[in-house]
């Protein structure tokens, strides 16, 4: 049998064992998202709690049936297997046959795990645990946004620019603005059609202050090997305690600062973010930024916290009607964090205008374009190339489209947040 035939059996199985899920699950109230929303949604490889568990016999016997024979496959007959698909798919949207394999069954997945390296070492997208991996080091993740003004909607792609028809756009992240009485945030989430803070589909949010000069970008997710801080900020109405180890959806992983302007001189913006989660040597080679490489936790597991009395946990207060929250300070690292600052431009005598360069990746001036590099203390000995290299750039290339291009030790998610910041409005900085 062809490798191709292979394949194609292995999505033909997938497309039924999903149907016959959604058969099952008929019954709890949820809709599919439509024949447009497919094509451009994640995979449902997120972790198996979306369905509530049947008994330990029945889903035994619901796993023989669906697994079949392809469970029975030698070890290493199936690892081959997963090694060819895995080196012949490397572009969405074939690498979708990657992400097949690793829906058959538990078997599957687990050899799909080991033979999928991350995206620092491979430098390709492949399941939505990618977005919260650092970018390669060698060279840059390469996207672009389109927005969306009747929705405020912003939506990330992955590739050089949009296609022709957008039948070829891997969506990566979207992003919509919310707007209250005194305040805005932007929700982000995996897919354009579903931005609720308590669907499984919710990655993280951004939220700025009322001048717009500072934005807080938090993570649905703490991220791993880090420390979260407690917040002693009151909370709302109706508060409870809760045990501090329940993860409750909302880590404040980095600050993006805009500096004020008072007499509204020109110039750019001058902005500075603080990676709270990735510490400052990450930069330099054999540095190493969180990277993880699991799947989304559920709400029971337990996360790290300090303690701010001996022998006592510290409680933290949230709102019994909503889970939303922002319920915990920055994350720490034991370590320097990173200070990204923008790179500061070139006035053109003959354009006259403010100039950077983008090789060719920006073709629109904006005051929304930026570049950033790292800042780092002398005293931390990391090398001048390595401060000088680009690490996020941002910038129009259309009417509403912008490209985006992020590089390690940021992930897609980080970069996609801080790029997000340039749409909100910043009466004090202009």
């Amino acid at each position: 049998m062809s490798l191709k035939s292979i394949v194609r059996e292995l999505r033909e199985m997938r497309d039924g064992i999903g149907s016959m899920s959604r058969r099952a699950g008929g019954s709890d109230g949820r809709t599919s998202h439509g024949r447009g929303g497919s094509r451009h949604s994640w995979p449902g490889l997120w972790p198996e709690q979306q369905q509530q568990s049947p008994p330990p016999r029945q889903a035994q016997e619901q796993q023989q049936q669906q697994q079949g024979r392809w469970a029975n496959l030698p070890p290493e007959l199936l690892l081959d297997v997963i090694q060819r698909v895995e080196a012949s798919e490397e572009t969405w949207p074939a690498r979708r046959q990657v992400v097949a394999c690793a829906a058959v069954c538990r078997s599957w997945r687990e050899v799909t795990k080991e033979v999928v390296k991350t995206l620092e070492e491979c430098g390709r997208i492949t399941f939505p645990i990618s977005l919260k991996q650092p970018g390669p080091r060698e060279h840059p993740v390469q996207c672009f946004v389109r927005r969306d003004r009747a929705t405020s909607t912003y939506l990330l792609y992955l590739g050089l620019s949009p296609s022709l028809h957008g039948e070829n756009d891997k969506l990566l992240l979207a992003a919509r603005k919310i707007r209250r009485a005194t305040r805005t945030s932007f929700v982000i989430s995996l897919v354009s059609d579903d931005f609720s803070q308590s669907s499984s589909t919710y990655v993280g949010k951004l939220k700025p202050n009322f001048l717009g000069t500072k934005f807080t970008i938090f993570d649905s997710q703490p991220p791993c090997d880090a420390v979260v801080l407690p917040n002693n900020r009151p909370s709302k109405r109706h508060s409870k305690q809760v045990s501090p180890r329940l993860p409750l959806g909302n880590y404040n992983v980095a600050t993006v600062s805009y500096e004020l302007t008072v007499l509204r001189n020109r110039g750019p913006r001058r902005m500075q973010c603080t990676m709270h989660s990735i510490p400052a040597l990450s930069i330099q080679e054999g540095g190493k930024a969180p990277t993880p490489t699991g799947i989304i936790h559920s709400l029971d597991e337990q996360v790290p916290t300090i303690s701010t009395s001996k022998g006592k946990e510290p409680a933290i207060e949230f709102s019994s009607t909503s889970l939303s929250a922002d319920l915990s300070g920055p994350v720490c690292t034991n370590e320097v964090p990173l200070v990204l600052k923008n790179k500061a431009p070139r006035w053109h005598e003959q354009l006259q205008c403010w100039c950077l360069n983008f090789r060719g990746r920006v073709t629109v001036a904006s005051v929304k374009n930026f570049q950033l590099v790292a800042s780092v203390d002398p005293s931390l000995g990391i090398p001048a190339a390595e401060q000088e290299k680009v690490i996020l750039q941002f910038g129009k290339i259309g009417k509403d489209i912008f490209t985006m291009d992020y590089r390690y030790p940021l992930s897609a998610f980080q970069a996609f947040a801080i790029c997000l910041t340039s749409f909100d409005t910043k009466p004090a900085c202009e």
